[in-house]
């Protein structure tokens, strides 16, 4: 007999990766000054979210079948976390190099980049990349969040 887990246990990984978000926000806040916004810390918040980007790929292709509305709606967020990492992607490549170097330097999948953390981000980035555009139109990527509505149910 198969029991169901309670909501406290279930998905333990999940719980303590958005925990560490959390603990790792709130240090932010306190850090007097705040810690800038640093390469480093934007291929970590990237990992984050393309690990977060193929978690909801899988969620939304199972609830699909038996809930197309829930699918839709997931598939719409799967879409926008999309966007989200795409915009700290650019972000890392505006902000200066380790070497205090300023300018930005470019994805350039024709070849090598720089080295770590660049080759990361930037492999990570075109792999997360090959997913997306196997399932959602350049039309649905482009699309603006505050143009998509949702009704909710209660």
């Amino acid at each position: 007999m198969t029991s169901t887990p309670r909501a406290d246990d279930a998905h333990p990984y999940l719980r303590a990766s958005t925990a560490g978000i959390r603990h790792h926000t709130r240090a932010q806040e306190r850090s007097i000054p705040p810690e800038p916004a640093a390469r480093p810390h934007l291929d970590v918040l990237h990992a984050h979210l393309t690990a977060l980007h193929r978690l909801l790929y899988q969620i939304a292709e199972t609830a699909r079948p038996p809930h197309p509305a829930a699918g839709r709606q997931l598939a719409t967020a799967h879409a926008r976390l999309w966007q989200a990492a795409t915009a700290v992607h650019d972000a890392f490549h505006l902000l200066p190099h380790n070497t205090g170097a300023t300018g930005a330097s470019e994805c350039h999948p024709e070849r090598l980049p720089e080295g770590p953390p660049v080759l990361t981000i930037c492999q990570r980035h075109l792999a997360a990349g090959h997913t997306i555009r196997r399932k959602t139109t350049p039309t649905d990527l482009n699309t603006p969040l505050h143009g998509h509505t949702t009704t909710c149910v209660r």
